[in-house]
């Protein structure tokens, strides 16, 4: 089987039984494409069946040379390896030859906090008086609460919402939704911003989107963005904020305030516990810092 073949299928195994989004699948198969072409140098019989570990490993050392970061090259040798299993399972080879790589040492950078008393320093800093204010602080508020990324945000559907049951649908990553607990200031803010949302002229196809643009159209991720760091600044907050931060902030307040790391973990949407696990690492900080700060003997 050729580079090209191996890649299609690679990419109809991802969409179809992976079920994973338009974007991720499109990350796997840059990745590929990058091994093949690196393979079609070196090789006057190109294949993925004819790649040996040696090669992979001077690919990964090329991947090196040209200043691509550990995190990066990690990223890249996760795609390889589910590339050459899919093969694998496949039985379009024999032997997979990315199970004897390494992964690269990578620093992991914890992720920026918002403490509880910033996160009320943003939302003061809404002016409630402005056609968008209401709006606004439902945003801040359902990001907060509920951990959402800026994509499940503003995919975020009226029916979506089940506040009799204090739930509200997610739609994450590959289409998987979950139910995720909704507080009860989200669930006001939320109820006092539809006052707004239902005097105003709806787009059509937008009829069912929970926060809407002024023209009544779904708002893009950048104008979250937008919002978000306009607020921040207002709030005198001298740290790197968006939307994700509060996501950040979520997860990592209930983690220290006892949450379970698998309901936290559910939560958020995470496949894998192991990206859950960050924010244990966060609260490890956190009790660093108050032993450093309070202890008699520190």
């Amino acid at each position: 089987m050729d580079w090209q073949n191996a890649i299609n299928d690679f990419r109809g195994y991802l969409k179809l039984e992976k079920a994973l989004s338009d974007n991720s699948v499109e990350a796997y198969i840059r990745d590929i494409t990058k091994l093949a072409s690196f393979s079609s140098m070196i090789e006057s019989q190109p294949g993925p069946a004819a790649v040996k570990v040696e090669e992979l490993r001077q690919f990964l050392e090329w991947l090196n040379s040209v200043g691509l970061s550990g995190r990066s090259q990690a990223r890249i040798i996760s795609g390889i390896r589910a590339f050459y299993r899919y093969l694998l399972l496949g039985e379009m080879i024999e032997k997979d030859p990315s199970a004897l790589l390494e992964m690269p040492k990578t620093e992991r950078k914890l992720p920026e906090v918002l403490s509880v008393g910033e996160i009320d320093a943003v939302i003061s800093a809404i002016d409630l008086s402005t056609d968008t204010g209401r709006r606004n602080k439902a945003i801040i508020e359902t990001l907060y609460s509920a951990g959402l990324r800026v994509t499940e945000l503003v995919n975020l559907r009226i029916s979506d919402i089940f506040f009799g049951e204090g739930f509200i649908r997610v739609t994450g990553k590959g289409d998987k939704q979950r139910l995720v607990p909704v507080g009860s200031r989200a669930k006001k803010e939320i109820d006092s911003y539809m006052a707004d949302r239902n005097r105003m002229p709806v787009g059509r196809g937008f009829e069912d989107i929970l926060f809407l643009n002024r023209r009544g159209e779904k708002l893009t991720r950048i104008m979250i963005f937008t919002i978000v760091r306009k607020l921040a600044g207002k709030a005198g907050i001298n740290k790197n904020v968006s939307p994700h931060t509060f996501r950040h902030s979520f997860a990592t307040h209930l983690i220290e305030g006892g949450a379970d790391l698998r309901a936290v973990q559910e939560m958020l949407g995470h496949e894998s516990i192991i990206t859950t696990e960050i924010y244990t690492h966060l609260d490890r900080e956190y009790l660093r810092d108050a032993i450093i700060r309070f202890h008699p003997r520190s």
